[in-house]
């Protein structure tokens, strides 16, 4: 089970600070991502994170200004979002799959955290 929380409304060039908890049975390799979907668009991946050894991965879109973390002792991983563009409202969304590697294709991601809404003004 996946609970994600953080989000909200924020003035472009402010931040905001997403985060993820897993409960319940987990596998002992995996990687947890975080997705967002906009209106009336496809659900499109943001930044991934191997468990095992804290490697990321990030869309070109979020570089630079993007951070995932991971804080193994309470399974959670937080999305530092920096910098934000109106263009980065969305419902944001964290998932994980087995397997080391970090996939964008949200098919291949087995659990689905509730979704949180972000939502930049410009």
């Amino acid at each position: 089970q996946l609970q994600a929380s953080g989000g909200g409304l924020v003035q472009a060039g402010g931040s905001l600070r997403l985060s993820c908890a897993a409960s319940g049975r987990t596998f002992s390799i995996y990687v947890m991502s975080w997705f967002r979907q906009a209106p009336g668009k496809e659900r499109e991946f943001v930044a991934g994170i191997r468990w095992s050894d804290g490697r990321t991965d990030y869309a070109d879109s979020v570089k630079g200004r993007f951070t995932n973390s991971r804080d193994n002792a309470k399974n959670t991983v937080s999305l530092q979002m920096n910098s934000l563009k109106s263009e980065d409202t969305a419902v944001y969304y964290c998932a994980v799959k087995p397997g080391a590697t970090v996939n964008i294709t949200p098919r291949t991601y087995s659990a689905w955290g509730q979704g949180t809404q972000v939502t930049v003004s410009s």
